[in-house]
């Protein structure tokens, strides 16, 4: 992998669906599909400035913008920017975004959907969460058999890709190393998972954890908004369904969300058929029911 010092010397390459040329990674404000920062953004330099942002941020543009621009976790800047300056093979002629990925979706979504990072060559390279790898080819496929999509792939940010009633975050904004974020990664972009629930998730019936470390993330996400876990505390599987209460919702909601837990689709599980398209399938119809229900 190369180091920082290459970025400088990385030459403008080609979107793959626009054809406009940017280098990698893609600076704020250049014309990226979907890009809503731009070079006037305010960015979070260490955890305290995330802290900051993320409670006065007061739109999900705003927030959109903030979360792509963060710089607070030095680890997984260097890695997010290496990895887009030196590429997979198979990508060499198309920039890289290298930046944090930010939510997808509806601002009043019935069902949020918690992943837990960005793929190096997926969203790292596209610009958007869960696009550009098989796990977001399984996840966006499944979401398109359930009306949720009106597509069933998800190449780059300029497809044309729109969700129905589901927004797609992840638990921690860049690509870490080896997948694994550290704990103080985690930690550090909690604020701005705190702020998308603030925006988007008042209207929310249902969180689907795709994976162990996205179920601990929201029942961390609960209690930090105010929210009651169940005793003992629920434990993760696929299928697995708890209900916990969260503050600042309606009389006619009482207060109630659910949350439902799903295999990650990744490489692993679905090769493997520990997670077949009928069993995610199933998941996104539940967790439909329910958010209809109330």
């Amino acid at each position: 992998m190369m180091g920082r010092s290459s970025k400088a010397a990385q030459a403008a390459l080609p979107h793959p669906r626009t054809g406009q040329l940017f280098t990698s990674p893609v600076r704020p404000g250049s014309g990226w599909p979907g890009d809503q920062a731009t070079a006037r953004t305010a960015v979070a330099a260490e955890p305290a400035d995330v802290v900051e942002l993320a409670a006065s941020t007061r739109t999900v543009t705003q927030l959109n913008a903030r979360v792509s621009v963060c710089r607070a976790c030095p680890r997984l800047v260097t890695w997010r920017e290496d990895v887009a300056v030196g590429k997979r093979k198979a990508y060499a002629d198309e920039p890289y975004w290298g930046r944090p990925a930010t939510g997808l979706g509806p601002v009043r979504p019935s069902v949020w959907v918690l992943g837990l990072a960005p793929a190096a060559h997926g969203a790292n390279r596209t610009g958007r969460v869960f696009t550009g790898d098989r796990s977001g080819d399984f996840l966006f496929a499944s979401l398109y058999r359930n009306g949720l999509a009106n597509q069933p792939t998800a190449a780059d940010s300029a497809d044309g890709l729109m969700l129905e009633a589901v927004r797609v975050v992840a638990a921690v904004r860049c690509a870490p190393p080896g997948n694994a974020p550290e704990p103080d990664e985690r930690a550090t972009c909690a604020p701005w998972l705190d702020a998308e629930w603030r925006l988007t998730g008042a209207s929310a019936r249902v969180i689907v954890a795709l994976g162990g470390f996205a179920w601990q993330s929201a029942l961390a996400l609960i209690r930090r908004v105010g929210g009651v876990v169940p005793t003992p505390v629920p434990r993760f599987g696929h299928g697995a369904l708890t209900t916990v209460t969260v503050p600042g919702r309606t009389a006619r909601e009482v207060g109630e969300l659910s949350l439902l837990g799903c295999f990650h689709p990744s490489q692993q599980n679905t090769f493997t058929g520990r997670l077949t398209p009928a069993m995610m399938d199933d998941i996104f119809a539940t967790a439909l029911r329910i958010g209809r229900a109330r």
